[in-house]
């Protein structure tokens, strides 16, 4: 099948990348991979690039929302899955059925979550989440052990893991990081020293498991170097590690316009001599950005994109591609012949960075997999 053929904009996720990628960090680090499917799988699609993870040998599933536990549930995937952040109470029974970890970081949590394992008829399994200097969800380090201990001691609740978030670990300056982990290995020698070290303890995201083996522990955390995206340009990744995810698109209309003919809303961009104009069905609904500087690729060369970008479509400038026609497909995100553009460099133009620009990818863009 020609996508072009079929759709009006579209991604293709090649699940062999995802694959060689977690193979990557399984022999990396010699430790387990919690492969982090949160936001739709940074918008590379949940249960696909979830099974293709786990195939490959990661051994835990995370997520941020009840809802994405439960879609994963639903797509008959039995591997353990932890939500790394809130959950509202009116669903923890339901997750606990389910067989979903939860996050806790307070006393109260603790004892409603106890309350709510002896009423479902299984224990939930819960992570403790230390606050070691992100600022965000997380108890102060010094109550960690207390609630520890809260854990152990009440029924309905199994203390399963214990774990940190690093938020500057791909940073070139190591001191914050090395004190985020200064303070975590504290904690977990307390825990080892009282005897209730749970079974996993984790710290490393991305940017840690690429950098700090000390902080490896029991499991490694991959997001967003899982979809072979760089955490931050001092952070790049291996060469191994490849990108998943291309974005494309098609030339629905070519034509010549004369000079002084107006291109799009507000007529922000003016023709000044005769000029081959297209017409991409591609726009700020499907998730490309209504700046000004966007450029595409056509037959393996770099168009700018003219006049404003719609909610449907944009016009390019096809005057260095003479041979474009309609039906010729548009790479927005990936590579074209010899050349790329890369989620980084769409990022850096949009004063964002990569993470946004794949998982803002809407709804209705299509995602096509390739492999593994």
């Amino acid at each position: 099948m020609q996508p072009q053929m079929h759709y009006a904009t579209w991604a293709e996720v090649d699940l062999g990348a995802i694959a060689g990628n977690v193979r990557f960090f399984r022999k990396t680090t010699q430790r387990a991979v919690m492969a982090v499917v949160k936001a739709n799988a940074y918008g590379h699609g949940a249960a696909p690039v979830a099974r293709a993870a786990l195939e490959a040998g990661a051994s835990w599933l995370a997520v941020a929302r009840a809802g994405e536990a439960l879609e994963l549930r639903e797509a008959g995937l039995a591997a353990p899955i932890l939500i790394l952040g809130y959950t509202s109470p009116a669903r923890w029974m339901e997750l606990i059925r389910a067989g979903v970890s939860l996050t806790v970081w307070s006393e109260a949590q603790i004892v409603e979550m106890a309350a709510a394992g002896r009423q479902a008829g299984k224990p939930a399994h819960l992570h403790l989440k230390v606050d070691t200097g992100m600022s965000r969800l997380g108890t102060e380090p010094e109550q960690a052990p207390l609630l520890a201990e809260k854990i152990r001691k009440l029924e309905g609740v199994l203390f399963e893991g214990i774990f940190t978030h690093f938020a500057r670990a791909d940073e070139a300056d190591p001191a914050p990081t090395d004190a985020q982990s200064t303070r975590f290995r504290k904690v977990v020698e307390a825990l080892e020293h009282a005897g209730m070290r749970p079974p996993w303890v984790h710290a490393s995201n991305s940017a840690g498991t690429l950098r700090r083996p000390e902080a490896w522990y029991d499991l490694v955390r991959v997001g967003i170097a899982m979809y072979g995206l760089e955490p931050s340009r001092a952070c790049p990744l291996p060469e191994t590690i490849r990108p998943a995810l291309a974005w494309k698109s098609s030339l629905a209309m070519v034509k010549t316009l004369p000079p002084g003919r107006g291109i799009s809303y507000g007529h922000v961009y003016t023709t000044t001599r005769d000029e081959r104009i297209g017409t991409i069905p591609v726009g700020y609904a499907d998730g490309f950005r209504r700046i000004e500087g966007n450029v595409v690729l056509v037959r393996g060369r770099r168009v700018p994109v003219i006049g404003r970008v719609t909610m449907d479509q944009i016009m390019v400038q096809l005057d260095g591609v003479p041979e474009a026609q309609v039906g010729d497909v548009v790479v927005l995100i990936g590579r074209q012949q010899e050349e790329c553009i890369s989620a980084e460099e769409v990022a850096e133009r949009w004063g964002t960075i990569n993470y946004e620009v794949t998982s803002g990818l809407a709804a209705r863009v299509p995602r096509l997999y390739i492999g593994p």
